[in-house]
């Protein structure tokens, strides 16, 4: 893969020579977190890659950081915030060679990445790979901390996923002549399954609680708004993707549960995604916005262009708006989504809230 060649044993040299540091210098934490996932997760992992799925230039990070950090906003993730919630400091890409701490955990998260292997390949960490990588940490830990200790953290972790929507994506704009032919039903199957092997592989190595985000409303983002204008002249949400990301959600509930009942300690929070952006979308004014369909930087229908976000084309108040781009949620929005997630009832997130499930032993 063209766009990965910097995978090389170098930069495994660093990250190893980081984690001896970390762990002869500091106890284990009590609260860690692990991870995984696309754009909405990635905390700079794609500024190691050579890809154009990046967001390392202004005005993304703009708003709290004062410089692009690669994050797909103008400022902080929900995983940034929801270490903030559990009293950690800011959990570092994986890629990043500047990493000299890891007992607080690590972000493997790279935008553009589905749970597919195919979805942008080449541009992206795969979750397969993802894995990979945290597989390459976990026989890093048993070689310095031992195996009792190894285990301890990584039972002790929260295991954060968000993937799916580029999958998505993926599939209801491609080219039907160039990739094979599946029902949506056996595409969401596909999708679900990878993420189990996933979850199942971590659980093998310890880990017992997972934070999981259901697809959200994707369907009805600028960006895609702006490509079914293009492509269809229509006005309103792409529904190819609205109807994928809602058999997703039913199917990952349905995973979860049956993985529950299967696998020895698992526990799992998951958040309605889906239904926190949707009433935003629709009610913007009621949640603090006054935007809810068009972008805040871009060009284009409803600013939805992703490759037109520029110091030029970003709005004045950034936080008048839900999105910051065609796809990603500005850091207001961020920010209200992992208070939910955090501390939210069960209306929108079950069957705990992650500052339950951090609790759980």
């Amino acid at each position: 893969m063209a766009g990965l060649r910097f995978y090389n044993f170098s930069i495994f040299l660093v990250l190893f020579a980081s984690l001896l540091v970390a762990t002869s210098c500091h106890g284990l934490s009590r609260n860690v977190l692990f991870i995984f996932g696309g754009s909405l997760n990635d905390v700079g992992n794609n500024n190691y890659m050579e890809t154009a799925i990046k967001a390392n230039f202004l005005p993304y990070g703009e708003t709290f950081f004062k410089n692009a950090t690669g994050r797909a906003s103008d400022g902080r993730l929900v995983p940034d915030f929801i270490a903030g919630f559990a009293r950690l400091p800011l959990i570092p890409p994986y890629l990043s060679p500047d990493n000299n701490d890891f007992t607080n955990g690590l972000n493997f998260a790279s935008a553009g990445a589905g749970a597919l292997t195919e979805t942008n390949v080449g541009m992206t960490i795969s979750l397969k790979t993802q894995l990979s990588f945290f597989t390459f940490m976990e026989k890093n830990l048993n070689a310095k901390l031992g195996e009792a200790k190894t285990k301890t953290l990584l039972s002790r972790a929260v295991y954060m996923f968000g993937i799916g929507s580029n999958d998505y994506i993926t599939f209801a704009t491609r080219n039907t002549t160039e990739l094979p032919s599946y029902t949506r039903e056996e595409y969401v199957r596909m999708v679900i399954g990878n993420l189990t092997d996933s979850i199942q592989e971590i659980h093998s190595m310890g880990g017992r609680k997972f934070g999981f985000s259901n697809v959200g409303d994707v369907g009805c983002s600028p960006f895609l708004r702006s490509l079914n204008n293009a492509r269809n002249n229509g006005s309103g949400c792409m529904d190819e993707v609205t109807i994928l990301a809602q058999l997703h959600n039913k199917a990952l509930t349905k995973a979860l549960k049956k993985l529950e009942r299967k696998l020895e300690g698992f526990k799992f929070s998951i958040f309605d995604l889906y239904a926190a952006s949707k009433e935003r979308i629709d009610n913007p004014t009621k949640y603090g916005f006054k935007e809810g369909r068009v972008a805040c930087c871009g060009t284009g229908p409803y600013k939805g262009n992703l490759s037109g976000c520029s110091a030029k084309t970003v709005c004045d108040n950034v936080s008048d708006y839900l999105f910051f781009d065609g796809v990603h949620p500005t850091e207001k929005a961020n920010y209200q989504f992992a208070r939910l997630m955090w501390s939210g009832g069960a209306d929108m997130v079950k069957p705990y809230n992650l500052k339950t499930l951090l609790k759980k032993i």
